[in-house]
């Protein structure tokens, strides 16, 4: 997972950030990291970083990608169509988009990823946890729905259990894509603007959080650049994680993690949709 945000950014940075920017300095503070979440209060945003994803993912690395989201994808980024060369109809379909509309659907295809006759995914994307978390969760054999929170670590774990399933699989056919790993991303409803791992105010992002490796938090800064080409937004892009104490995500809980330092960059947005990642001058 971590080599994949580390991709993105190299392939969206800047000629002149690339001399600057550490390859491998994100893979070496989370090398072991195989889930991240995407925190953000911009959805459109958030689903072009998940895009982005999937599109490097299976450009760069010639990973199979499974999306899974509710709501139709109409157009890929601009930046996508503009600076990634090997965007191709091929390439396109090494990834598979399905539109679960409940959380009994979402938890129906992630169980059943292991069952698809072709090579198994090696990134399994969710966007937009908040839709299918925040809807009316399944019931109990009591008749009682259950809680956001029980919902959260419910999928959480079934997404690692089939994340560790998947890479046994792989392993076991001689892939060299392994392993699989997850991205996901989570709108919050609640003040988000923790940016080295402390406790969350959302109770639903708190229990993400004890599941997922990488924490990508996207804070719009109040700053703009300006450009030849118009004003750019600022946002700014914290990847903090927790040292895991344990190789299952499914079992590591808040009191078997240790914090880790934050790795900070920025990303500018043009008038035009264009993306450009740099990393901060404070890494």
């Amino acid at each position: 997972m971590a080599d994949i945000l580390n991709l993105i950014f190299k392939t969206f940075a800047s000629r002149s950030e690339l001399v600057a920017v550490n390859e491998g300095s994100f893979s070496a503070l989370v090398p072991a990291a195989r889930s991240a979440l995407v925190v953000g209060e911009e959805r459109t945003l958030t689903r072009s970083v998940l895009l982005l994803a999937a599109v490097t993912a299976a450009s760069e690395s010639n990973l199979r990608v499974i999306f899974l989201t509710q709501t139709q994808i109409q157009s890929l980024p601009v930046v996508l169509q503009k600076r990634v060369p090997s965007l191709t109809p091929d390439t396109l379909k090494k990834i598979k988009f399905c539109y679960p509309r409940t959380l009994e659907e979402l938890f129906v295809h992630v169980a059943g990823l292991h069952e698809s006759p072709h090579s198994p995914p090696s990134l399994i994307i969710v966007e937009g946890l908040e839709g299918y978390l925040c809807s009316p969760g399944p019931s109990t054999s009591s008749g009682l729905h259950t809680s956001e929170q029980a919902s959260a670590a419910h999928l959480s774990a079934l997404l690692c259990d089939t994340a560790s399933f998947l890479t046994q699989v792989l392993e076991k056919q001689g892939s060299a894509l392994t392993p699989c790993r997850i991205i996901a991303s989570f709108q919050p409803q609640g003040n988000t603007e923790q940016k080295s791992g402390e406790a969350s105010v959302d109770p639903v992002l708190d229990v993400l959080d004890r599941y997922f490796q990488v924490r990508c938090t996207l804070d719009q800064d109040r700053s703009y650049e300006s450009t030849s080409g118009g004003l750019q937004q600022v946002w700014n892009i914290y990847l903090s994680c927790l040292d895991m104490k344990q190789t299952s995500c499914k079992n590591a809980g808040v009191e078997n993690k240790e914090e880790q330092a934050v790795h900070e960059w920025r990303l500018l947005l043009s008038p035009d949709g264009m993306m450009e990642f740099k990393a901060s001058q404070k890494n």
